[in-house]
Protein backbone atom coordinates (compact mmCIF):
# COMPACT_ATOMS: atom_id res chain seq x y z
CA UNK A 1 0.00 0.00 0.00
CA UNK A 2 3.25 2.43 1.18
CA UNK A 3 4.58 1.83 -2.21
CA UNK A 4 2.02 2.25 -4.42
CA UNK A 5 0.69 5.53 -3.03
CA UNK A 6 4.31 6.85 -3.13
CA UNK A 7 4.65 5.79 -6.59
CA UNK A 8 2.01 7.61 -7.38
CA UNK A 9 2.97 10.63 -6.02
CA UNK A 10 6.33 10.66 -7.01
CA UNK A 11 4.82 10.55 -10.59
CA UNK A 12 3.76 13.80 -10.48
CA UNK A 13 4.95 16.34 -12.81
CA UNK A 14 5.80 19.53 -10.32
CA UNK A 15 8.73 18.46 -8.66
CA UNK A 16 9.35 17.68 -4.83
CA UNK A 17 12.16 18.28 -2.49
CA UNK A 18 13.70 15.10 -0.42
CA UNK A 19 11.86 16.99 2.67
CA UNK A 20 8.69 16.72 1.39
CA UNK A 21 9.38 12.99 0.33
CA UNK A 22 10.35 12.12 3.94
CA UNK A 23 7.20 13.90 5.26
CA UNK A 24 5.06 12.09 2.97
CA UNK A 25 6.47 8.68 4.27
CA UNK A 26 5.99 9.49 7.65
CA UNK A 27 2.31 10.45 7.13
CA UNK A 28 1.35 7.30 5.14
CA UNK A 29 3.39 5.04 7.50
CA UNK A 30 1.17 6.83 10.33
CA UNK A 31 -1.54 6.26 8.31
CA UNK A 32 -0.86 2.28 7.85
CA UNK A 33 -0.49 1.73 11.69
CA UNK A 34 -4.32 1.06 12.52
CA UNK A 35 -3.87 -1.61 9.58
CA UNK A 36 -0.75 -3.18 11.44
CA UNK A 37 -2.48 -3.15 15.14
CA UNK A 38 -5.44 -4.95 13.02
CA UNK A 39 -3.30 -7.53 11.64
CA UNK A 40 -0.73 -8.37 14.59
CA UNK A 41 -2.57 -7.58 17.95
CA UNK A 42 -5.76 -5.73 19.27
CA UNK A 43 -5.22 -3.33 22.09
CA UNK A 44 -6.80 -4.78 25.27
CA UNK A 45 -9.51 -3.08 26.86
CA UNK A 46 -9.74 -2.37 30.33
CA UNK A 47 -12.81 -0.46 32.32
CA UNK A 48 -12.05 0.52 36.05
CA UNK A 49 -14.78 2.60 36.68
CA UNK A 50 -16.66 1.19 39.20
CA UNK A 51 -13.83 1.34 41.50
CA UNK A 52 -13.83 5.00 41.98
CA UNK A 53 -17.71 4.42 42.24
CA UNK A 54 -16.83 2.26 45.33
CA UNK A 55 -15.08 4.96 46.82
CA UNK A 56 -17.27 7.65 46.50
CA UNK A 57 -20.04 5.07 48.01
CA UNK A 58 -17.78 3.43 51.11
CA UNK A 59 -16.95 6.94 52.40
CA UNK A 60 -21.12 7.98 52.39
CA UNK A 61 -21.85 5.10 54.16
CA UNK A 62 -19.45 4.76 56.66
CA UNK A 63 -20.46 8.25 57.43
CA UNK A 64 -23.95 7.36 58.44
CA UNK A 65 -25.29 5.02 60.92
CA UNK A 66 -28.40 4.47 59.33
CA UNK A 67 -29.13 0.82 57.65
CA UNK A 68 -32.08 2.39 55.14
CA UNK A 69 -29.67 5.16 54.19
CA UNK A 70 -26.49 3.32 53.49
CA UNK A 71 -28.40 0.71 51.23
CA UNK A 72 -29.47 4.10 49.43
CA UNK A 73 -26.29 5.29 49.08
CA UNK A 74 -24.87 1.35 48.01
CA UNK A 75 -27.47 1.76 45.35
CA UNK A 76 -27.58 5.79 44.25
CA UNK A 77 -23.66 5.54 44.15
CA UNK A 78 -22.13 2.29 43.29
CA UNK A 79 -25.05 -0.77 42.27
CA UNK A 80 -26.86 2.00 40.07
CA UNK A 81 -23.70 3.29 38.38
CA UNK A 82 -22.20 -0.21 37.77
CA UNK A 83 -20.45 -1.02 34.83
CA UNK A 84 -21.48 -4.21 31.93
CA UNK A 85 -19.12 -5.99 34.43
CA UNK A 86 -19.70 -5.07 37.87
CA UNK A 87 -23.83 -6.27 36.44
CA UNK A 88 -22.05 -9.21 35.87
CA UNK A 89 -19.98 -9.83 38.48
CA UNK A 90 -22.64 -9.91 40.61
CA UNK A 91 -25.35 -11.80 38.98
CA UNK A 92 -22.62 -14.80 38.92
CA UNK A 93 -21.57 -14.41 42.04
CA UNK A 94 -25.24 -13.85 43.67
CA UNK A 95 -23.61 -10.90 45.72
CA UNK A 96 -26.75 -8.57 47.21
CA UNK A 97 -26.89 -5.47 48.29
CA UNK A 98 -26.83 -6.36 52.06
CA UNK A 99 -23.27 -8.27 51.78
CA UNK A 100 -21.65 -5.22 50.03
CA UNK A 101 -22.95 -2.81 53.37
CA UNK A 102 -21.79 -5.45 55.42
CA UNK A 103 -18.80 -5.74 54.04
CA UNK A 104 -18.06 -2.05 53.72
CA UNK A 105 -18.66 -1.22 57.52
CA UNK A 106 -17.11 -4.43 58.69
CA UNK A 107 -13.62 -4.25 58.31
CA UNK A 108 -11.83 -0.31 57.99
CA UNK A 109 -8.42 -1.22 58.59
CA UNK A 110 -8.49 -3.50 55.61
CA UNK A 111 -10.46 -1.30 53.22
CA UNK A 112 -8.26 1.49 54.24
CA UNK A 113 -5.36 -0.80 53.67
CA UNK A 114 -6.00 -1.46 50.09
CA UNK A 115 -7.38 1.61 48.62
CA UNK A 116 -4.13 3.10 47.48
CA UNK A 117 -4.10 -0.47 45.03
CA UNK A 118 -7.29 -0.16 43.86
CA UNK A 119 -7.15 3.58 42.83
CA UNK A 120 -3.75 2.91 41.03
CA UNK A 121 -4.71 -0.23 39.49
CA UNK A 122 -4.08 1.39 36.03
CA UNK A 123 -0.59 1.26 36.24
CA UNK A 124 -0.32 -2.50 36.15
CA UNK A 125 -2.60 -2.47 33.02
CA UNK A 126 1.21 -2.99 31.02
CA UNK A 127 2.08 -6.09 32.55
CA UNK A 128 -1.24 -7.70 31.78
CA UNK A 129 -1.41 -6.83 28.51
CA UNK A 130 1.74 -8.03 28.32
CA UNK A 131 0.72 -11.45 28.99
CA UNK A 132 -2.32 -11.44 27.51
CA UNK A 133 -0.04 -10.97 23.95
CA UNK A 134 2.14 -13.84 24.48
CA UNK A 135 -1.48 -15.77 25.22
CA UNK A 136 -2.30 -14.54 21.77
CA UNK A 137 0.76 -15.86 20.13
CA UNK A 138 1.03 -19.11 21.48
CA UNK A 139 -3.11 -19.39 20.55
CA UNK A 140 -3.70 -16.92 17.59
CA UNK A 141 -7.25 -17.72 17.37
CA UNK A 142 -7.86 -15.84 20.80
CA UNK A 143 -10.98 -13.52 20.76
CA UNK A 144 -10.84 -10.45 22.27
CA UNK A 145 -12.37 -10.24 25.71
CA UNK A 146 -12.85 -7.06 28.04
CA UNK A 147 -11.10 -6.69 31.71
CA UNK A 148 -13.23 -5.31 34.23
CA UNK A 149 -12.04 -4.75 37.76
CA UNK A 150 -14.84 -3.58 40.02
CA UNK A 151 -15.22 -4.04 43.82
CA UNK A 152 -17.29 -7.38 45.33
CA UNK A 153 -18.39 -8.80 48.64
CA UNK A 154 -15.37 -11.45 48.92
CA UNK A 155 -16.10 -14.53 46.92
CA UNK A 156 -13.95 -14.23 44.00
CA UNK A 157 -10.63 -12.40 42.73
CA UNK A 158 -11.52 -13.73 39.37
CA UNK A 159 -14.33 -15.10 37.06
CA UNK A 160 -15.86 -14.54 33.64
CA UNK A 161 -19.08 -14.35 32.02
CA UNK A 162 -19.38 -15.35 28.35
CA UNK A 163 -16.55 -12.50 26.86
CA UNK A 164 -15.57 -10.38 30.26
CA UNK A 165 -13.04 -10.89 32.47
CA UNK A 166 -14.66 -10.04 36.12
CA UNK A 167 -11.98 -9.35 38.13
CA UNK A 168 -12.59 -8.61 42.38
CA UNK A 169 -10.37 -5.63 43.36
CA UNK A 170 -10.79 -6.63 47.10
CA UNK A 171 -9.15 -9.89 46.62
CA UNK A 172 -6.82 -9.37 43.45
CA UNK A 173 -5.28 -6.62 44.55
CA UNK A 174 -4.31 -7.43 48.09
CA UNK A 175 -0.32 -7.45 49.02
CA UNK A 176 1.95 -7.21 51.95
CA UNK A 177 0.65 -4.04 53.01
CA UNK A 178 -2.85 -5.35 53.28
CA UNK A 179 -4.25 -5.18 56.71
CA UNK A 180 -5.93 -8.95 57.44
CA UNK A 181 -5.93 -8.81 61.19
CA UNK A 182 -10.01 -8.17 61.14
CA UNK A 183 -10.55 -10.73 58.60
CA UNK A 184 -12.04 -14.44 59.81
CA UNK A 185 -9.15 -16.85 59.95
CA UNK A 186 -10.63 -18.69 56.49
CA UNK A 187 -10.59 -15.48 54.32
CA UNK A 188 -6.85 -14.90 55.21
CA UNK A 189 -5.74 -18.18 54.23
CA UNK A 190 -6.67 -17.53 50.41
CA UNK A 191 -4.31 -13.92 50.88
CA UNK A 192 -1.22 -15.09 52.83
CA UNK A 193 -1.51 -18.21 50.42
CA UNK A 194 -2.02 -16.88 46.79
CA UNK A 195 -0.22 -13.31 46.73
CA UNK A 196 -2.82 -11.98 44.38
CA UNK A 197 -1.35 -8.49 43.56
CA UNK A 198 2.00 -9.88 42.58
CA UNK A 199 0.14 -12.53 40.24
CA UNK A 200 -2.49 -10.65 38.72
CA UNK A 201 -1.38 -10.54 35.44
CA UNK A 202 -1.29 -14.56 35.48
CA UNK A 203 -5.23 -14.82 37.01
CA UNK A 204 -5.87 -12.17 33.85
CA UNK A 205 -4.37 -14.66 31.59
CA UNK A 206 -6.25 -17.34 33.46
CA UNK A 207 -9.78 -15.85 33.29
CA UNK A 208 -9.31 -14.62 29.43
CA UNK A 209 -8.25 -18.15 28.69
CA UNK A 210 -11.61 -19.16 30.55
CA UNK A 211 -13.55 -16.71 28.00
CA UNK A 212 -12.32 -18.93 24.87
CA UNK A 213 -13.56 -22.39 26.52
CA UNK A 214 -16.63 -24.13 26.14
CA UNK A 215 -19.08 -24.68 28.59
CA UNK A 216 -18.38 -27.19 31.22
CA UNK A 217 -19.93 -30.53 31.89
CA UNK A 218 -21.67 -30.46 35.23
CA UNK A 219 -19.36 -33.61 36.92
CA UNK A 220 -15.21 -33.50 39.02
CA UNK A 221 -13.52 -34.28 36.07
CA UNK A 222 -14.95 -31.78 33.54
CA UNK A 223 -14.40 -29.33 36.21
CA UNK A 224 -11.25 -30.29 37.02
CA UNK A 225 -10.08 -30.33 33.42
CA UNK A 226 -12.00 -26.83 32.81
CA UNK A 227 -9.76 -25.05 35.10
CA UNK A 228 -6.59 -27.31 34.73
CA UNK A 229 -6.67 -25.68 31.07
CA UNK A 230 -6.94 -22.19 32.11
CA UNK A 231 -4.13 -22.97 34.48
CA UNK A 232 -1.45 -24.54 32.38
CA UNK A 233 -2.18 -22.53 29.17
CA UNK A 234 -1.27 -19.38 31.51
CA UNK A 235 1.49 -20.45 32.84
CA UNK A 236 2.78 -21.91 29.30
CA UNK A 237 1.93 -19.03 27.11
CA UNK A 238 3.48 -16.27 29.70
CA UNK A 239 6.58 -18.96 31.07
CA UNK A 240 5.23 -17.87 34.95
CA UNK A 241 5.48 -20.19 37.45
CA UNK A 242 1.66 -21.06 38.97
CA UNK A 243 0.36 -19.10 41.99
CA UNK A 244 -1.34 -22.19 43.19
CA UNK A 245 0.41 -23.84 45.62
CA UNK A 246 -1.86 -27.24 44.79
CA UNK A 247 0.37 -27.28 41.90
CA UNK A 248 3.02 -27.71 43.81
CA UNK A 249 1.59 -29.80 46.56
CA UNK A 250 0.14 -32.45 43.43
CA UNK A 251 3.23 -32.49 41.58
CA UNK A 252 5.30 -33.33 45.27
CA UNK A 253 2.70 -36.04 46.41
CA UNK A 254 1.73 -37.01 42.93
CA UNK A 255 0.84 -40.67 43.61
CA UNK A 256 -1.48 -39.68 46.76
CA UNK A 257 -3.19 -36.72 45.61
CA UNK A 258 -4.09 -39.10 42.41
CA UNK A 259 -5.21 -42.17 44.17
CA UNK A 260 -7.93 -39.95 46.28
CA UNK A 261 -8.92 -38.66 43.26
CA UNK A 262 -9.43 -41.87 41.77
CA UNK A 263 -11.62 -42.39 44.40
CA UNK A 264 -13.85 -38.99 44.38
CA UNK A 265 -13.93 -39.16 40.55
CA UNK A 266 -17.35 -40.77 39.81
CA UNK A 267 -19.16 -40.05 43.27
CA UNK A 268 -21.34 -37.11 43.49
CA UNK A 269 -21.16 -33.51 45.53
CA UNK A 270 -17.15 -34.32 46.48
CA UNK A 271 -16.08 -31.59 44.09
CA UNK A 272 -15.39 -28.96 47.44
CA UNK A 273 -12.47 -31.40 47.94
CA UNK A 274 -10.71 -30.70 44.68
CA UNK A 275 -12.14 -27.43 43.68
CA UNK A 276 -13.29 -23.63 44.65
CA UNK A 277 -12.64 -23.68 48.71
CA UNK A 278 -11.26 -25.51 51.55
CA UNK A 279 -10.43 -29.68 50.50
CA UNK A 280 -12.96 -31.45 53.48
CA UNK A 281 -10.89 -34.63 52.42
CA UNK A 282 -7.79 -35.88 54.45
CA UNK A 283 -5.35 -33.86 52.45
CA UNK A 284 -6.53 -30.74 53.14
CA UNK A 285 -4.99 -28.16 50.51
CA UNK A 286 -7.88 -26.67 48.58
CA UNK A 287 -7.92 -26.57 44.74
CA UNK A 288 -6.07 -30.17 44.22
CA UNK A 289 -8.38 -30.05 41.34
CA UNK A 290 -6.22 -27.52 39.57
CA UNK A 291 -3.69 -29.75 39.78
CA UNK A 292 -5.23 -32.88 38.54
CA UNK A 293 -6.24 -30.48 35.40
CA UNK A 294 -2.91 -28.75 35.09
CA UNK A 295 -0.73 -32.35 35.26
CA UNK A 296 -2.73 -33.65 32.40
CA UNK A 297 -2.59 -30.72 30.14
CA UNK A 298 0.79 -30.74 30.71
CA UNK A 299 1.33 -34.40 30.21
CA UNK A 300 -1.08 -34.25 27.17
CA UNK A 301 1.30 -30.93 25.75
CA UNK A 302 4.53 -32.80 26.21
CA UNK A 303 3.15 -35.91 24.50
CA UNK A 304 1.66 -34.87 21.48
CA UNK A 305 4.21 -33.81 18.90
CA UNK A 306 3.03 -31.12 18.00
CA UNK A 307 2.42 -28.34 20.76
CA UNK A 308 0.20 -25.53 18.95
CA UNK A 309 -2.12 -28.37 17.67
CA UNK A 310 -1.95 -29.55 21.68
CA UNK A 311 -2.67 -26.09 23.12
CA UNK A 312 -5.52 -25.52 20.44
CA UNK A 313 -7.10 -29.01 21.25
CA UNK A 314 -6.75 -27.93 24.85
CA UNK A 315 -8.67 -24.72 24.58
CA UNK A 316 -11.24 -25.57 22.15
CA UNK A 317 -12.29 -28.92 24.15
CA UNK A 318 -15.97 -30.15 24.02
CA UNK A 319 -17.14 -30.87 27.58
CA UNK A 320 -20.21 -32.99 26.07
CA UNK A 321 -18.36 -34.94 23.98
CA UNK A 322 -16.94 -37.53 26.10
CA UNK A 323 -15.08 -40.04 23.34
CA UNK A 324 -12.44 -36.95 23.24
CA UNK A 325 -12.46 -36.01 26.94
CA UNK A 326 -11.42 -39.41 27.28
CA UNK A 327 -9.09 -38.95 25.04
CA UNK A 328 -7.13 -36.48 26.37
CA UNK A 329 -7.02 -37.84 29.49
CA UNK A 330 -5.82 -41.67 28.56
CA UNK A 331 -3.29 -39.94 26.72
CA UNK A 332 -2.04 -38.02 29.36
CA UNK A 333 -1.30 -40.88 31.60
CA UNK A 334 -2.25 -39.80 34.74
CA UNK A 335 -4.23 -41.99 36.35
CA UNK A 336 -4.04 -45.59 36.88
CA UNK A 337 -6.19 -46.97 34.14
CA UNK A 338 -8.07 -45.81 31.14
CA UNK A 339 -11.50 -43.87 32.08
CA UNK A 340 -13.33 -46.58 30.88
CA UNK A 341 -11.49 -49.06 33.29
CA UNK A 342 -12.01 -46.73 36.25
CA UNK A 343 -15.51 -46.41 35.69
CA UNK A 344 -16.47 -50.04 35.62
CA UNK A 345 -14.73 -50.35 38.80
CA UNK A 346 -16.42 -47.43 40.40
CA UNK A 347 -19.97 -49.27 39.05
CA UNK A 348 -18.79 -52.97 40.14
CA UNK A 349 -17.94 -51.07 43.69
CA UNK A 350 -22.05 -49.66 43.77
CA UNK A 351 -24.01 -51.18 45.99
CA UNK A 352 -27.65 -52.30 44.35
CA UNK A 353 -31.05 -53.24 46.00
CA UNK A 354 -31.21 -57.47 46.56
CA UNK A 355 -34.85 -57.73 48.06
CA UNK A 356 -37.68 -56.04 49.19
CA UNK A 357 -40.80 -57.02 51.82
CA UNK A 358 -43.40 -58.05 52.24
CA UNK A 359 -43.55 -58.27 48.66
CA UNK A 360 -41.94 -59.13 45.36
CA UNK A 361 -41.12 -56.33 42.94
CA UNK A 362 -43.40 -56.61 39.97
CA UNK A 363 -46.41 -58.49 42.46
CA UNK A 364 -49.63 -57.71 40.53
CA UNK A 365 -51.76 -58.52 44.23
CA UNK A 366 -50.01 -56.75 47.13
CA UNK A 367 -52.46 -56.55 50.16
CA UNK A 368 -53.47 -52.77 49.66
CA UNK A 369 -53.88 -50.69 53.13
CA UNK A 370 -51.05 -48.78 55.59
CA UNK A 371 -47.85 -51.25 54.79
CA UNK A 372 -44.28 -51.34 56.10
CA UNK A 373 -41.78 -51.95 52.87
CA UNK A 374 -38.47 -53.12 53.78
CA UNK A 375 -35.21 -52.65 51.34
CA UNK A 376 -32.74 -54.74 51.72
CA UNK A 377 -29.05 -53.30 50.18
CA UNK A 378 -26.03 -55.52 48.71
CA UNK A 379 -24.16 -54.44 51.41
CA UNK A 380 -24.02 -51.29 54.59
CA UNK A 381 -24.89 -48.37 54.06
CA UNK A 382 -24.06 -44.78 55.64
CA UNK A 383 -27.18 -45.13 57.67
CA UNK A 384 -28.82 -41.36 56.98
CA UNK A 385 -28.79 -40.45 53.22
CA UNK A 386 -32.09 -41.80 51.10
CA UNK A 387 -34.41 -40.34 48.45
CA UNK A 388 -37.78 -41.57 47.10
CA UNK A 389 -38.56 -40.34 43.39
CA UNK A 390 -41.21 -40.60 41.15
CA UNK A 391 -41.01 -43.64 38.39
CA UNK A 392 -41.36 -42.88 34.57
CA UNK A 393 -45.33 -43.34 34.91
CA UNK A 394 -44.99 -40.12 37.19
CA UNK A 395 -46.61 -38.57 40.50
CA UNK A 396 -50.14 -39.68 40.10
CA UNK A 397 -48.31 -43.18 40.29
CA UNK A 398 -46.88 -43.01 43.63
CA UNK A 399 -47.73 -43.59 46.92
CA UNK A 400 -48.22 -41.79 49.45
CA UNK A 401 -45.13 -41.92 52.01
CA UNK A 402 -45.48 -41.41 55.71
CA UNK A 403 -42.84 -40.11 57.72
CA UNK A 404 -42.06 -43.29 59.88
CA UNK A 405 -38.88 -44.42 58.57
CA UNK A 406 -36.01 -46.36 60.04
CA UNK A 407 -32.16 -48.05 59.31
CA UNK A 408 -31.52 -51.55 60.77
CA UNK A 409 -28.13 -51.17 63.02
CA UNK A 410 -26.15 -52.50 60.33
CA UNK A 411 -27.14 -50.63 57.81
CA UNK A 412 -28.10 -53.27 55.27
CA UNK A 413 -31.83 -52.29 55.55
CA UNK A 414 -34.59 -49.19 55.69
CA UNK A 415 -37.93 -49.62 56.39
CA UNK A 416 -40.75 -47.23 55.31
CA UNK A 417 -44.40 -46.98 55.56
CA UNK A 418 -46.99 -46.23 52.42
CA UNK A 419 -50.88 -45.66 52.27
CA UNK A 420 -52.02 -48.35 49.75
CA UNK A 421 -55.09 -48.07 47.71
CA UNK A 422 -57.09 -51.04 46.45
CA UNK A 423 -56.90 -52.11 42.50
CA UNK A 424 -54.35 -49.18 41.79
CA UNK A 425 -50.29 -49.49 39.84
CA UNK A 426 -47.85 -48.33 41.89
CA UNK A 427 -44.43 -47.32 40.39
CA UNK A 428 -41.12 -45.14 42.70
CA UNK A 429 -37.69 -45.05 42.57
CA UNK A 430 -35.36 -45.59 45.24
CA UNK A 431 -32.62 -42.96 44.04
CA UNK A 432 -28.66 -43.06 43.81
CA UNK A 433 -28.92 -40.69 47.09
CA UNK A 434 -28.87 -43.76 49.19
CA UNK A 435 -25.20 -44.33 49.37
CA UNK A 436 -22.35 -46.34 51.26
CA UNK A 437 -20.10 -44.63 54.02
CA UNK A 438 -17.34 -43.43 52.05
CA UNK A 439 -19.79 -41.70 49.18
CA UNK A 440 -20.53 -44.02 46.63
CA UNK A 441 -23.88 -44.35 45.93
CA UNK A 442 -26.47 -46.99 45.27
CA UNK A 443 -27.75 -47.77 41.83
CA UNK A 444 -31.30 -46.44 41.26
CA UNK A 445 -34.11 -48.94 41.46
CA UNK A 446 -37.36 -48.72 40.40
CA UNK A 447 -40.55 -50.55 42.41
CA UNK A 448 -43.36 -51.25 40.02
CA UNK A 449 -46.21 -53.35 41.54
CA UNK A 450 -50.10 -53.50 41.75
CA UNK A 451 -52.48 -53.73 44.56
CA UNK A 452 -55.24 -56.43 45.08
CA UNK A 453 -59.33 -55.42 44.67
CA UNK A 454 -61.17 -55.23 48.21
Amino acid sequence: MFEIAYFQVIQRKQPIDNMQVGKLKTCLLLMCLPFSLVAFGQKQVFVAADINNFWNAYSKINATSDSAQRHNLLRELYLNKASEGLKSLIEVRNYTAQEFVAAITAWPAFWKSIKPATLNVRALYPAIEADINKLRQAYPELKPSTIYFSVGAFRTNGTIQKNKVLIGSEMSLADSTTVLDELPEWRKAFYKEYNPKANLALLCTHEYVHTQQKPLVENLLSSCLYEGVAEFVSCFATGKKSASPAIEYGKANQQRVVNLYVQDLFTMNNDYNWLWGENRNELKVRDLGYYIGYEICERYYQSSGDGKKAIRELIELDYTNEAEVERIVDAAGLLPKKLEVLYRDYENSRPTVTAITPFKNGDKSVKPGLTSITVTFSEPLNGYNTGIDFGPLGESYCPKITRNRTWSADGKSWTFEAELKPGQRYQFVLSNNFRKQNGVRMKSYLIDFTTADN
